[in-house]
Parts: structure tokens; C-alpha cells; sequence
């Protein structure tokens, strides 16, 4: 386990291209608190704290997300996404999607549940490992020109034209 840490943690740092991210609340599999309060999940639906570092020149903003790849539907799931968050930020607080505590001018958008804000891991029973991709992104303008109301897909894709470099945590979890 500590050797597939130490490799986890070095690919991230080759492919993060300047952009190193962290969290204490992220392991290599979910805990109750990452799970969704619901749906016959019963997890505890915190938001995980999320740190970062990074060397990279021309960052105007961040964003995060985080996604179900192995989830039954052609998108994936998006259970968090934030984004217009401010340059000179290094971190999310635990917690910080229930207790509205983002930093300052970060916006949410809304997740595959149907509501703005975070909803934890709840993969159908008795399925596989589902695997939780947790990503930072650095862009190169300040604030995405998305509406209110988007969809986390569509506020991903305006993500994915602004993105300069990015650094992912990815996290299991079976039920």
C-alpha cells in the first residue's frame, strides 16, 4: 500500500506540470465522510480539504472537480465542481460545500444529484469499485463565462478550454 502511495504520488507530480495537489481527507479509498446522505448511502456527504502548490506562470484562477468515471452513465457522475477560484488560493477547506465556506468569489455548480454544492460517493450495491477522480485545474482567465444554472458537464467543458495544467487524486469506493 505505502509503495503504490509513493508511485500515485510521484505520477502525479511528472503530470501535474508545476501543479502538486493534497488532501488529508482523501486516501486511496473514500471514507464515510466523502459518502452521500442518501439514496440508502448513509455516508456523512463533507467535502473533502484539498491543498495545493504550484510553479506555474499566467494562472488567472482555479477550478475543482470531482467525478465518478465508473459510474452507469455515458458522462460519468460530477459529484463537486468549483470553480472561479481566486489565484492566489491554496486551499478548500473540510467541510467548506456544507458549511459555505469556499474561499472567497468561488462559485459552485450544480452536481448530477441536481443541486449546487457537494454530494459524496454513492455507487450502486453490490457493483465494482467505482473510482473517484478528484482534480484541480490551473486556467488562464479569472472567471468562467458559465450560467447560474449549467450543468456540471457543461461547466467542465468551459474547465477543459481554460486549462493550463491540472493534478488529480484518484479515491475508491464500493458499497
Amino acid at each position: 500500500m505505502k509503495l503504490l502511495t509513493i508511485f500515485f504520488t510521484i505520477s502525479t507530480l511528472l503530470f501535474s506540470q508545476g501543479l502538486y495537489l493534497s488532501s488529508n481527507s482523501l486516501g486511496m479509498q473514500l471514507n464515510k465522510e466523502q459518502v452521500y446522505n442518501g439514496y440508502s448511502c448513509g455516508g456523512e456527504n463533507i467535502s473533502p480539504d484539498l491543498h495545493w502548490r504550484t510553479t506555474i506562470n499566467g494562472v488567472k484562477s482555479f477550478a475543482v472537480t470531482i467525478h465518478d468515471i465508473d459510474a452507469p452513465k455515458k458522462s460519468g457522475w460530477w459529484h463537486w465542481i468549483v470553480y472561479d477560484i481566486p489565484k492566489n488560493v491554496r486551499s478548500i477547506k473540510k467541510g467548506a460545500s456544507n458549511l459555505k465556506l469556499l474561499p472567497g468569489g468561488a462559485k459552485e455548480g450544480r452536481n448530477d444529484y441536481g443541486f449546487i454544492g457537494y454530494g459524496g460517493a454513492c455507487p450502486p450495491k453490490n457493483d465494482k469499485p467505482h473510482r473517484y477522480v478528484t482534480t484541480l485545474y490551473a486556467l488562464n482567465i479569472p472567471k468562467l463565462n458559465v450560467d447560474k444554472n449549467a450543468t456540471a458537464l457543461k461547466i467542465y467543458q468551459e474547465i477543459k478550454k481554460h486549462t493550463i495544467a491540472k493534478s488529480s487524486i484518484i479515491s475508491t469506493y464500493q458499497r
